[in-house]
Formats: C-alpha cells, sequence, structure tokens
C-alpha cells in the first residue's frame, strides 16, 4: 500500500482548488445562469445576433434569447401579453415608442413599467432610396421631395412624370405605421411637409392630411412590418417592381452591398430635410422579472455602450451614443466605402422623433384611411 504524505495530499488539493476556480471562470454555475429575453427591432438583428456570443463568452452566467419585431409590435405585443415568452429587455427602434408603452401601463396600474431609464443605445435617421434612373427623375435637383413623390402616386406611371413608358407603374414602399417606427416617422415627415409646419395631434383632423394618407395607403401594397424586411424586398424586387422607400440610413448603408450584388446598380440614399433621429433605446421591464435578471440585463445593455460594441454598430450604419467613436475611424466602416449619396454630417435638420399622442394619431388615421 502506497502511503500519500501531508506535503502531497495538501498540493493536491490546491491544485484541485485552482482549477475548480478556473472552472468557475468559464463554466455556468447550474442554479445561478440567468436567461434575459431581449426583444428588439429587426434593425438591430444582424450586430445583435453578432455581439450575442461575445457576450455571453465574456459572462458565462447569463444567457441571451434574441427575438426581432417591428418597432410597435413589441408594445403592442408585450401589452396585450401575446408573446409566447417573457421580455426581459426591450430595444424598439425609437424611445418614444417605449414612453407609449409606459404610458399605456400607467393607465392600468399606475405603476413604473421599468426598472431603470430607458438607456439610447445607437442612432440612425431616416433616408430615402431609389434606383439610379429612378431618382434623377424623380428628384432632377437631387434633392428628396415629398411633394414629387405625392405626384407620382396621384399619376400612377412613369410616362406621366417625364419617365420612359416601359417602367410601368410608380411604386412607393414604406413600412406598416401601426406595426414599424419608419413608416410612423415617415407619415410624420410627409404630414409635415404638406401642411408646411408642426406636426401636433390636430394635424391629423385636416381634410389634405386624410386625403394623403388615403392616397399612400391605395399605393402601398401590403407595406412590410419592418424596415429590414423592406429593404431586402426591395432589393430583392427591383426596379418595375419597387422604385423608391424610405427606410433607415443605417441599414440603406449596410444593405447598400447586397443591392449592387443583386440588380447590378446600387440604389442612391437621398437625405431627407428635415429628417427625424431614432433612437433605438433599451429598457428593462419589470413585469416577470426578478431584481437578478435585471442585474443581468444591465450588463448587457452597459456591454452595448462600450466603444468596441459600438464599433460594431457602425460597421451595420448605426450612429453611435458613445461619443469616444468616430465613424471614420470605425474598420469597415461605410462611410469610407464610397456609397452613393451617404454622408458623415448631412447637412439637414434633424428633428426629435413624434411623441406618443401623435404616433397614436398617426395609427387611427392609418386605419381609417381607404
Amino acid at each position: 500500500m502506497v502511503k500519500i504524505n501531508s506535503k502531497s495530499r495538501r498540493y493536491t488539493t490546491s491544485v484541485a482548488i485552482i482549477l475548480a476556480a478556473l472552472g468557475l471562470t468559464y463554466v455556468p454555475i447550474p442554479g445561478l445562469q440567468k436567461t434575459i429575453v431581449v426583444v428588439s427591432g429587426t434593425e438591430l438583428q444582424e450586430p445583435l445576433q453578432q455581439l450575442e456570443t461575445k457576450f455571453e463568452q465574456e459572462n458565462p452566467n447569463i444567457k441571451l434569447e434574441l427575438k426581432f419585431q417591428g418597432s410597435q409590435d413589441i408594445v403592442n405585443q408585450f401589452i396585450d401579453r401575446k408573446d409566447d415568452f417573457k421580455p426581459t429587455v426591450l430595444i424598439p427602434a425609437n424611445g418614444e415608442i417605449l414612453t407609449e408603452l409606459s404610458d399605456r401601463l400607467r393607465a392600468t396600474n399606475n405603476t413604473d413599467p421599468f426598472y431603470d431609464s430607458p438607456r439610447p443605445i445607437a442612432k440612425t435617421i431616416l433616408v430615402g432610396i431609389a434606383w439610379p434612373e429612378r431618382g434623377k427623375v424623380l428628384f432632377p435637383d437631387g434633392r428628396f421631395q415629398w411633394q414629387r413623390v405625392e405626384q407620382a402616386m396621384q399619376a400612377r406611371n412613369w410616362e406621366k412624370i417625364g419617365g420612359s413608358n416601359n417602367w410601368g407603374s410608380f411604386d412607393f414602399v414604406t413600412t406598416d405605421p401601426t406595426r414599424s417606427n419608419s413608416g410612423q416617422v415617415t407619415l410624420n415627415l410627409w404630414t409635415q411637409s404638406k401642411l408646411g409646419g408642426t406636426v401636433d395631434t390636430n394635424s391629423f383632423n385636416d381634410s389634405s392630411i386624410q386625403s394623403l394618407f388615403s392616397l399612400i395607403k391605395k399605393s402601398v401594397y401590403q407595406p412590410p412590418r419592418s424596415t429590414d424586411t423592406l429593404l431586402q424586398e426591395f432589393i430583392t424586387r427591383g426596379v418595375n417592381d419597387a422604385d423608391v422607400a424610405t427606410v433607415y440610413e443605417s441599414i440603406a448603408l449596410y444593405r447598400w452591398q447586397q443591392s449592387t450584388a443583386n440588380q447590378g446598380k446600387p440604389y442612391q440614399i437621398y437625405y431627407l430635410n428635415p429628417s427625424i433621429e431614432s433612437t433605438a433605446t433599451a429598457a428593462i421591464v419589470r413585469r416577470d422579472v426578478d431584481s437578478g435578471t435585471a442585474n443581468a440585463a444591465r450588463k448587457f445593455v452597459d456591454f452595448l455602450i462600450q466603444p468596441e460594441q459600438q464599433a460594431v454598430l457602425v460597421q451595420y450604419g448605426f450612429r453611435p451614443v458613445n461619443n469616444a467613436v468616430d465613424l471614420k475611424a470605425v474598420p469597415r466602416s461605410p462611410w469610407n466605402q464610397n456609397i452613393p449619396g451617404a454622408e458623415v454630417k448631412p447637412t439637414v435638420q434633424t428633428l426629435p422623433p413624434p411623441n406618443a399622442q401623435t404616433l397614436t394619431e398617426i395609427q387611427r388615421l392609418w386605419e381609417r384611411a381607404n
């Protein structure tokens, strides 16, 4: 029988403790792993999927589950409990949508629905895109004009507005404003252009705006539920099936190369003046979320705002909320790719997003329009 002296036993025990400690660093502790369900607008789908692996590697006791919906859907599904999962973090494309959610929930139970104040994650602005030949005819001075788009809708085909007779019908695309932030912002900016002044809830009682909404609704066949879905369909359909659209600058920049590959000629980006800045904003909800899970969610939100992750968001066309990040200094930044129309500092007026009451009126008028 071999005797193990006390010195050997102490050495073996020490090694076992060290190995156990190392193991705890990389292996989730049973019963302590937290799962956070993040529900985001689809415009963030690809960057969040890229960042998911890195976050889980750095935080082995936190598991992410990513879900993606149109921004207005995020609010409606949460309030009506229509999701088949329990969200932890909501990140719609626009912080005002979280204000709407908060107002609607407070009306029923008078409690704050969030653990902390919502935090900005990334910024973008609404832009127009058009296939080059179409854009030159519709916007001969190179500037996007709502009036020209309305005239083209009324004319219905390109030949009547100076285009080629084989271009067929004029096809404008925007998202469903009852489901998506970019559709809401589109209608808000169009209303402002039509009235020539600030938009408020009374603006939608104007007969000219009611007629405009009816024209748009008749012209936009089955509007997509989300902005990224819209842009992918726009690229796939190409000229003659989709001519002009309003989308976020972020995905217009990110998917520009795809439009080159699919259609031979990429689309042109047009900055709207004025435009509206949409800030993807994260909120940790209280409903069905315990304090330990909320703390895990805070780590995720903190992670997204760090410069390294903000640089990834820039690669996907977003403008950072962290001022330490330089758009042009980021490797593979789309602002260094000579994309037609893209500008680091566009000379346009940037307006805040419509408030919760205005968003509600936009949705109501759209649903009534025929």
